[in-house]
Order: structure tokens, then sequence, then C-alpha cells
């Protein structure tokens, strides 16, 4: 039960990460390169084959200049 509440949690974040990076017409590279992680385990983290830290969280939401609630904020 925790591990698809866990897959679940990573596809809205992911989701998240994509609507808020594309409507400010970045790249998953760009995004990767100013969160400073590597770009591969930005689009795992988008497309929910990989968990995210608090720690990368914060660097993303950094990196798209928002608050990191703004990413968990679709969460139910």
């Amino acid at each position: 039960m925790a591990d698809k509440k866990s897959k679940e949690i990573g596809h809205v974040v992911g989701y998240t990460i994509r609507k808020l990076r594309e409507k400010q017409g970045i790249s998953q590279e760009e995004l990767a390169e100013r969160a400073g992680i590597h770009r591969t385990f930005m689009s795992h983290v988008e497309c929910a084959t990989r968990n995210i830290t608090i720690y990368n969280l914060v660097k993303i939401a950094k990196a798209l200049k928002v608050k990191p609630s703004v990413l968990l904020s679709d969460l139910e």
C-alpha cells in the first residue's frame, strides 16, 4: 500500500514539475542545470520512475522560482 501511495505522489509531483517547466518555456536539461542535478535524473523525476528527496525537491523548486509547497500543491 505504501509503495502504491509513493508512486502516486511521484506521478503528481513529476507532472507538476513538468507543467511548471513547460509554462516557463525551459527544457528538462535547462531545469536540471539550474537545479544542479543530472538531466537524466530530472527525466526520471518527471516520469515518476525515481523517487525524489526533499533536498532535490527544494533544489528544483528554487530553479523554477517557486516555493517547494507549490510542487506538492496538487496532492490530496
